[in-house]
């Protein structure tokens, strides 16, 4: 019984079983694949994701057999936490007389494969043949249980002769939900996002964006106009950011925050560059969003500060209600001073920023390392009470 480590799990030797699981793979399907005895052959790369809560693959043994003491083990590994023995028990009640049917030593063999703590359900399974069966059952969540449904089918070849099953898998939640919660995404970020799973240490640039007088716009439009314009503020910003190649966080007010991690760019250098890149992307459009609300263009200002955290803790926090991308540490709080003191519509980047920039990166950008000009933040006419007492050293440059 092999154990698995990180990487993909190897297509079955069976031609028909391998083809099933290649099927499943290319999918993307939340999937097991078991033989003809109901032993674990292959699970999909997106199950195991799931199961490690963040992008590696959770380890997970194979040639094992459903309700075994070894599947047992395996459903205590998970990184969202053990299944209750209740839980284990509701799912060998439903794929139990799948295997009922399925194996030629009935009963007594049944009983011999399953852990012990389930051989008081075996007399009472009745067989089912079907050839395709649906059930409902449960895997842990961050919050706990999920509710997961379940589409078991039979496999067989081209004699007609039985090769084994399909186990797919997808949250309880209707087709018709999840695809109007995707559709409102970008997998893109989606992706992304799942970098940050597990929190930890991650050099990033940092941008941040607000609307500058926006007490003032939000008291002389009607609101269900200035809730129009926030909508589409944030909404374009975050595709800017995205389009980048960075994360978008926390959206308080009318703010935008955004993280470019160089773990996902490929360097220190191509995440300040994407973060200088959304910045101007967001500074082109932003004339077209106050067209759109019929409004005058000097009433859409933003502020831009764009930082670097050479020690931010960045990670999901999700909870039953949402999820989104954010990150402590002291260059966050910069970051916000940098921003407040951009005003009149400029974009201020910090010196620690823009030296990330290699030679290449930097004359994409425009930028010259020998001419750029760097102030301190508390030298700035516009340097806030706040920015002078948290930030005061910080240099920053227009870009």
């Amino acid at each position: 019984m092999p154990a698995t480590g990180p990487e993909p799990h190897a297509l079955p030797g069976d031609p028909e079983l391998a083809h099933a699981a290649a099927a499943m793979r290319d999918a993307g399907h939340w999937g097991f694949l078991y033989d003809d005895e109901w032993r674990l052959v292959y699970v999909t790369d997106d199950m195991r994701r799931v199961l490690s809560g963040g992008d590696e693959l959770a380890q997970w043994r194979v040639g094992h057999v459903f309700g075994s003491p070894a599947y047992v083990g395996d459903t205590r590994t998970w990184f969202f936490g053990a299944l209750a023995i209740e839980q284990v028990r509701a799912q060998v009640a439903k794929v139990g007389p799948l295997m009922l049917a399925d194996l030629p030593g009935g009963r007594e063999q049944l009983r011999a494969l399953l852990d012990p703590v389930f051989h008081d359900m075996v007399d009472d399974f009745v067989p089912n043949d079907q050839i395709v069966a649906s059930f409902q059952g449960t895997m842990p969540g961050i919050g706990g249980p999920v509710e997961i449904s379940y589409l078991a089918t039979r496999l067989r070849d081209s004699t007609g002769g039985f090769v084994g099953s399909s186990v797919i898998a997808k949250p309880a939640l209707a087709m018709s939900m999840i695809g109007a919660m995707t559709s409102m995404g970008d997998l893109r970020h989606f992706e992304r996002m799942q970098i940050a799973a597990k929190p930890s240490r991650r050099p990033a640039a940092i941008l941040f964006a607000d609307l500058e007088g926006s007490s003032q716009l939000a008291r002389r439009l009607p609101t269900a106009t200035y809730f129009d314009l926030g909508r589409r503020l944030v909404r374009v910003a975050d595709q800017c950011v995205i389009d980048a190649g960075g994360l978008v966080g926390r959206h308080v007010g009318d703010g935008v925050v955004a993280f470019f991690l160089a773990e996902s760019l490929g360097s220190e250098s191509a995440a300040a560059a994407a973060c200088i890149s959304a910045t101007r992307a967001l500074r082109s459009v932003v004339d077209k969003i106050a067209v759109k609300n019929d409004l005058p263009v000097e009433d859409i200002v933003l502020r831009f500060g764009l930082h670097w955290g050479s020690t931010l803790y960045v990670g999901n926090i999700t909870t039953g209600g949402r999820t989104e991308v954010t990150a402590l540490g002291d260059e966050v709080n910069e970051a916000a001073r940098i921003e407040a003191c951009a005003t009149g519509g400029r974009a201020l980047a910090s010196k620690s920023l823009i030296e990330r920039l290699d030679a290449e990166d930097a004359a994409a950008l425009g930028i010259d390392h020998n001419r750029v000009s760097y102030t301190l933040l508390a030298d700035l006419p516009t340097a806030t009470d706040k920015a002078r007492r948290d930030a005061p050293a910080i240099a920053v440059c227009e870009i």
